[in-house]
This record gives C-alpha cells, structure tokens and sequence, in this order.
C-alpha cells in the first residue's frame, strides 16, 4: 500500500474530513469538493480495504468501529507528518546542522581554511565537513550543499557566484634568471625550462594574453606534474619557470624568493574563483550564512590581492 500515492491520499483525506466535520456536506467545503466527489472516494477505499467504514444515509453518517480506529490513526498521523514539517521549516531557520563543503585543495589550504575557520567559530551549532579535492565533485550526487571552485565555470544548472577573478602568471627564482636570462616575448619561452602543470587544460600549451593580444607558446620542461604545490617548490629552487595561479605565487613574490616573468601577460583571462550551490531555492539558514560570510570575506577582493 503506497500512502503517497494521489488517489489513495484522497480517499484517506476525505475519512479524516468526514471524521473532523460529520458530513458530506461540511466535508466538502473544507476540501472545496463536491460531496459527491468524497461519497465515490469514500467508497472506493471501503471497496479497496474489504471493509465497511462509514455508514450513511440521505440525513447523517455514522463511522463503524473499523472507521473510527483507522479515523483516529489518521489523525495521529497527520499530526506526526504536521510535526514533522514544522521541525523541518524551524531547523532550515536555524544556522546548525551538518554543512558539507568541496574545497580545492591547494587554495583551500593555504588562503580558505582560514576563512572557515572563522565561520566555525561563529557558529559552533554547525558541524563542518570539507573536503579538500582539485576534482569536481558532483554536488547534487554527492551530498555537497556548496563548492568553491577555480577557473573558467562551464554553463552549468548549479547556482554560480563569481567571488573574484582568478589569473595565472608567470614566475622564476632570480637564481634561475641569473644563470638562464629573463624572457623578453612569450616566443622566448620556448627556449626555457617551463615547469609543466599537466593539469592545465590546455598542457602543453601556454595561451597568455596580454591588452587583448593572444600568443600560444609550446612548453618544454624537464619537470612536470599535476600538483602546483610541487611545482611550486621546484620554481624556488630555480628548476625552471612556472606558470601559477597569483594565490599560489603571493607568499614568494612577497618575500623575494620568485619575481615576475612577462609581468603583462597572464593565462586565463576570464577564470574566476566561483562559489556554487545546487540551487538558490529553499536554502537553509546554514546555508545561506555560509554563503554571506565567504560573500563578506571577497567583497573587497581575493583574500591574497
């Protein structure tokens, strides 16, 4: 028996009407139908369970002792059902619960841990579960309720917030410039040793832009891999050039240990740091406030700008 099924959730809707107003007619326009209706949907559940529940005539309606028990567990029921709608609609108002976040795990690690930490502080009602990952999970199939992720975002049916602009520039150690010369024009790169980001969805090949003008260059390198941080490590020891993005060179351009390569030109012009949901409809209040806070925290710009 499929309770959730239209026809059967009528025929229980109009006993539990029948029950609470004592006729057809009162029935009927709670329900706004005809009495008529409810008289044929009534008897098509007595005909369906095998057994008589209501007696009536052309004045009154009398319940049998077998349709005043099922009348009173419906009631019980529609009570637990109308409870549990309310927990629901209180709990989706509350910032708790269980939050589960996809982070990526370079940026994540280094410029958005923080930021979430932050929010747990805040709010200590809300369990946090991230997971620091470079692949794109599936939100809806995985259970995510939100993604931060970088790049350029394909078209997508996810609910899209573009936090900041996300660019990947060149970088060397000036030990390796030193010893192997500074690059005057893109075309120059091919006679360096670029480390390879085989991650890059165009490896390997660079596309840099720079006031609009495109120019593609082939890399070659005696290092590659698919972790930036790796690589990362391999430029400050002067392996050879690296293409990343600014969130991951900011500490060592700071501090000295890399400088700019082509300081005008850059690979994704368009990419962003997004911030994804499965859907701005029905969000929780958790939701909503994890949202605000990493909004809050982008609103003047990348955290490493």
């Amino acid at each position: 028996m499929d309770l959730f099924d239209s026809r059967q959730a009528d025929e229980l809707a109009t006993l539990l009407a029948l029950f609470e107003h004592g006729s057809f007619a009162a029935a009927g326009r709670a329900l706004q139908r005809h009495p008529s209706v409810l008289s044929k949907r009534l008897s098509a559940l007595e005909q369906r369970l095998g057994v008589r529940l209501v007696e009536r005539t052309t004045r009154q309606l009398r319940f049998t002792g077998e349709g005043l028990r099922l009348a009173e567990r419906l009631c019980h029921a529609a009570s637990l059902i109308q409870e549990a709608q309310e927990e629901a609609m209180h709990n989706a108002a509350q910032v708790q619960g269980r939050l589960r976040i996809a982070l990526p795990s370079a940026m994540g690690r280094l410029w958005l841990s923080p930021i979430i930490a932050g929010f747990a502080l805040v709010h200590p009602k809300v369990a946090l579960d991230m997971e620091y990952s470079e692949r794109i999970v599936d939100l809806v199939a995985e259970g995510f309720d939100a993604a931060i992720r970088v790049g350029e975002l394909p078209d997508s049916r996810l609910v899209a917030r573009r936090l900041c602009a996300s660019h990947r520039i060149l970088c060397a150690a000036p030990d390796y410039l030193e010893r192997h010369g500074s690059p005057a024009t893109p075309a120059e790169l091919a006679g360096h040793n670029c480390l390879g980001f085989t991650g890059l969805q165009s490896y390997p090949d660079w596309k840099l832009t720079c006031d609009g003008a495109q120019q593609t260059v082939r890399i070659t390198s005696t290092l590659t891999s698919n972790d930036n941080e790796s690589l990362l490590s391999a430029a400050r020891a002067g392996v050879g050039i690296l293409v990343g993005g600014e969130w991951l060179m900011k500490h060592d351009l700071d501090s000295g240990r890399l400088v700019r390569v082509l300081p005008g030109w850059r690979l994704d012009a368009d990419a962003g740091v997004y911030l994804v949901r499965p859907s701005s409809r029905y969000d929780t209040a958790t939701a909503e406030a994890f949202r605000r806070w990493i909004e809050e925290h982008f609103a003047n710009g990348a955290p490493w700008a």
